[in-house]
């Protein structure tokens, strides 16, 4: 699975953005995973196989330092 990570920079809109880009979340979908990682800590974004999830992560963490953004993304046996 992968997991988005909480911190105090990165903002909620642009965690939104991240679940419908990477993980092809409705704004619905993507606005409750969101809220979920904001009250929890951290919010699963989807489950995948190792490859993809690893590739995932990958992709969001590259985009959101591209965008001066410290999200955090790991994968995590389902």
């Amino acid at each position: 699975k992968v997991v988005l990570h909480n911190d105090n920079y990165t903002t909620m809109e642009f965690v939104v953005h991240i679940l419908q880009k990477f993980f092809h979340k409705a704004q619905t979908e993507a606005e409750h995973i969101m809220l979920t990682v904001h009250h929890k800590g951290k919010g699963v974004a989807g489950v995948y196989s190792k490859d993809v999830a690893e590739t995932k992560v990958h992709h969001g963490t590259v985009y959101a330092q591209d965008h001066g953004m410290p999200l955090k993304l790991t994968s995590e046996p389902a």
